[in-house]
């Protein structure tokens, strides 16, 4: 029997190894420019500005995020000057790690060690739940202030009488939940709590814990930011946060508009290789098996609630649906030994096993036979893929051999992925550049230097405005069909995607990834 120490050791030893593995993308990858590269520029134009509040992208009011991320990059670029990938990332991990160990420790009263294990291990390595830990973006940061949220009100709810520290807590977490992106924040605890006691019978408990301190904690505080916010960009810009940016993207999204089915299909891949496994276990003890207590009753409610009202919300991205990724794996762990002997749980194990031993021939396809996936030709992408094709058939002999159990086996897939993300990490300065813009800017900048040139255009080129987080300087943005711009404007370093040289006449240049750069004069020259 292991002490309690032993156990602590090893949740400890997998959280280490996973901070670990995820080590070389904190240090080697390259800013996406779709958000992350804006989100830098907005932060540089906030320090610029002197603005804490209210946020501009070169000049048009970002409305869209609240402030508690942003002041996170803010913080960033004042201590080192740059913006340190690994530092801002930090902003995803703690959060994840956090919400995993609220999530282990909220089960543990009701299940053993391995399936604590089990869960805490899968959650962790859950597809976009992965993705968002070495992502720039505020989601995480929110699920895991909602989370600690749900844990304070079900601990009040299985108390006595009120603890007054949660009592406190509960409107503060539901706070810096909208504060880190928005008003699902609010919303997503709201809706779960009522919908929880009203199927539990106990509807009458609301004002216990939507109290007037609860409202009186929210008010006061939205009130503050509210008026800092005035105070700042005045009514215009708070009519932009208020309204037209909650309201009106719920209504009718101007941005992300999916149709309502869009999460019934997006989740079998946001939380893939595991959604074959904790969805149907998940799916069969509501409708078929029954929950055998309140907490997985519970689970079910904040998945469920969640699920509906973000299908019902005009915008729609997966990752909105972070929030109730922790509560579906736990809930499927949760009942991975009640069915674990059935036929079906051992048939979506070997198919999830199976996935994990393609892995290499995937890859070698699409490296080797594919164009646009010619980036993976590797030498440690390809180790990475057969590690985890390794993994899946080890996975399958644990399982099934004597005295085997799926949980042996997934422990098995569990360690393979997070080895191949390891690996597959180190391979990225070799595909950087068909991420993002920092190498391209970096030679940009260089060649700027060497021949006096005191201009950048990007040319046909992806979101390239938020390229002044790399240089520093506003870039001329120059599009595909106004080619003849670019023989205007003398002394500059022109950015553009290589399949533009031929149509230019294929001039020399220098040439990094997907990208070309060339000095603007070379273009004149040859246009004459």
């Amino acid at each position: 029997m292991a002490t309690i120490a032993e156990k602590q050791l090893s949740s400890k030893a997998f959280y280490m190894a996973f901070c670990f593995a995820l080590l070389p993308i904190l240090l080697l990858r390259d800013f996406t420019p779709s958000n992350e590269l804006r989100y830098l520029s907005i932060a540089d134009e906030a320090l610029r500005n002197g603005t804490f509040f209210t946020f501009y992208n070169h000049g048009l009011p970002y409305a869209d995020k609240p402030p508690l991320y942003f002041w996170w990059i803010m913080l960033g670029k004042w201590l080192f000057g740059t913006h340190q990938m690994w530092f801002l990332t930090l902003a995803s991990m703690v959060p994840a790690l956090i919400t995993t160990r609220v999530m282990e420790r909220w089960v543990a009263p009701e299940t053993d060690e391995d399936t604590g294990k089990i869960a805490r291990m899968l959650l962790l390595t859950g597809g976009l739940f992965t993705g968002m830990v070495v992502t720039l973006r505020m989601d995480m940061l929110m699920c895991m202030f909602i989370v600690l949220s749900l844990r304070t009100f079900y601990t009040m709810s299985t108390s006595a009488e009120i603890p007054k520290r949660g009592g406190w807590l509960f409107p503060l977490y539901i706070f810096l939940a909208v504060f880190s992106k928005g008003p699902f924040g609010l919303l997503i605890p709201l809706l779960s709590t009522v919908v929880y006691l009203l199927i539990t019978g106990r509807i009458r408990e609301m004002g216990r814990y939507w109290g007037w301190r609860t409202w009186v904690v929210l008010v006061l505080l939205f009130v503050a930011w509210f008026g800092c916010v005035y105070a700042e960009g005045g009514m215009e810009y708070l009519n932009n946060l208020v309204f037209h940016q909650t309201i009106d993207r719920a209504v009718d999204a101007f941005h992300h508009k999916e149709p309502f089915y869009y999460y019934g299909l997006s989740i079998w891949y946001s939380i893939a290789p595991w959604s074959l496994l904790v969805i149907p276990l998940m799916l069969v003890a509501a409708f078929k098996g029954g929950f055998r207590s309140d907490l997985e009753r519970f689970f079910f409610v904040v998945f469920l609630t969640t699920f509906i009202l973000l299908s019902c919300v005009s915008s729609k991205l997966q990752v909105y649906l972070l929030p109730a990724f922790p509560f579906v794996i736990y809930l499927g762990v949760l009942n991975l030994s009640r069915f674990s002997g059935q036929l079906w749980v051992r048939l979506l194990f070997i198919i999830t096993a199976t996935i994990f031993i393609s892995a290499l021939p995937l890859v070698c396809y699409f490296a080797l036979y594919n164009a646009d996936t010619a980036i993976l030709d590797h030498a440690l992408i390809y180790f990475a893929a057969a590690i985890m094709t390794q993994g899946g058939v080890v996975a399958l002999r644990n399982a099934f051999r004597a005295q085997g159990s799926i949980e042996s086996g997934l422990c098995t897939l569990v360690y393979s992925l997070t080895c191949t993300i390891f690996l597959a990490g180190w391979a990225l300065p070799s595909i950087n550049p068909w991420i993002g813009y920092g190498a391209l800017c970096q030679e940009a900048k260089e060649m700027a230097k060497e021949v006096g040139a005191e201009q950048y255009i990007a040319y046909g080129m992806h979101r390239p405005e938020n390229m002044d987080a790399y240089l520093e300087q506003p870039i001329i943005i120059v599009e595909k069909e106004e080619v003849e711009t670019i023989y205007a404007l003398p002394n500059a370093v022109v950015m553009m995607p290589a399949n533009y040289l031929e149509e230019l006449g294929n001039v020399e240049a220098e040439v990094l990834g997907p990208y070309a750069i060339i000095r603007s004069d070379e273009l004149q020259q040859n246009n004459k």
